[in-house]
């Protein structure tokens, strides 16, 4: 039997046990169930990396319960700017898309914009003019609206006006104790090629046009056949510094060591020691899994070939 696998995060942070009710979890584990599901059938059935990445991304897109597509946080003007990435470890090929939006699934348009352009990354108004283009419909942004987003960006504003108008400094405690809901996906398909993928609707309250480490080929996304696929979910402003997808990589070509060492390296030491936080989802051209992260938890799932399925949110499952 050929090795495939398939893994997938819907972001970490403050995940702690008993903060969420029964139900809410069992919701995110059902979404993260469905999205590897769909994921791991489309390689079951010979198709792609890619195809698997794409298809367990948008269904995570189209959840309101997580911070890409559907459920992106709103910036500091209440609108949506949507990030997504692709790359493909067979031809080293990538795609990438920031500040969209009327794009209902990211993913996808990064996806076009690694086939069907001569670029990597588009943004803003002109993604979106490539995007009309190449055929998409453009979505009114009224379908980005969830109860909880906003009220997210109203507390945040309600502290900022207690602080008289001071931007709310990132070392906040209700910052930091907000969840990451960035998604992604890596798979390694029965031809041994890897795919890996990320979108976000970046961090609640972002001014001017901010980007973080999700579109970004080497820090939130990166594959490479001979070493791994990597996406990444955390602070993305530390995860951009340390360039966390590339360097779990590099360190297994020009090191020699596992997967799972240098995911440890990269997420344990070298992002703590910026003073940032966050964690990976990671898979080699073995199929070997890593999902590592330094928070108190990961929205995460994997499934092999043998069709085993795992499920976890907190550090200690």
């Amino acid at each position: 039997m050929k090795t495939f696998s398939i893994a997938i995060h819907g972001g970490a942070g403050t995940l702690v046990k008993g903060l969420m009710t029964q139900e809410l979890e069992e919701k995110y584990k059902s979404i993260l169930r469905l999205a590897l599901n769909k994921g791991y059938d489309a390689l079951e059935s010979g198709r792609t990396a890619t195809d698997a990445v794409e298809i367990a991304v948008k269904v995570l897109e189209d959840s309101p319960l997580f911070n890409a597509g559907k459920g992106s946080v709103f910036t500091a003007e209440g609108t949506h700017e949507m990030d997504a990435s692709i790359m493909d470890g067979k031809t080293l090929n990538a795609g990438a898309v920031s500040g969209v939006k009327h794009i209902k699934n990211p993913i996808d348009l990064a996806i076009s914009i690694m086939n069907d352009s001569p670029h990597v990354m588009l943004s803003g108004e002109g993604a979106e003019e490539f995007a009309r283009e190449q055929g998409f419909e453009m979505t009114d942004p009224s379908y980005f609206f969830t109860k909880k987003r906003m009220q997210s960006l109203q507390k945040i504003k309600d502290i900022e006006l207690r602080k008289q108008h001071k931007s709310l400094s990132f070392e906040d405690p209700f910052m930091k104790n907000s969840k990451f809901g960035t998604v992604g996906c890596v798979a390694l398909d029965k031809n041994g090629n890897l795919a890996a993928g990320t979108s976000t609707g970046g961090m609640t309250n972002k001014r001017w046009n901010r980007i973080g480490d999700a579109p970004i080929i080497g820090a939130g996304t990166y594959a490479n056949n001979s070493t791994c696929a990597v996406s990444s979910t955390g602070w993305g402003e530390f995860f951009i510094r340390a360039m966390v997808a590339y360097d779990i990589s590099a360190m297994m070509e020009y090191k020699g060591i596992t997967l799972k060492e240098a995911a440890k390296i990269v997420i344990q030491q070298k992002v703590p020691d910026l003073g940032g936080d966050g964690g990976i989802v990671a898979i080699d051209k073995d199929g070997n899994i890593a999902m590592e992260f330094n928070t108190a938890g990961m929205y995460r799932a994997h499934m092999n070939a043998k069709g085993e399925l795992i499920v976890k949110i907190y550090k200690d499952e």
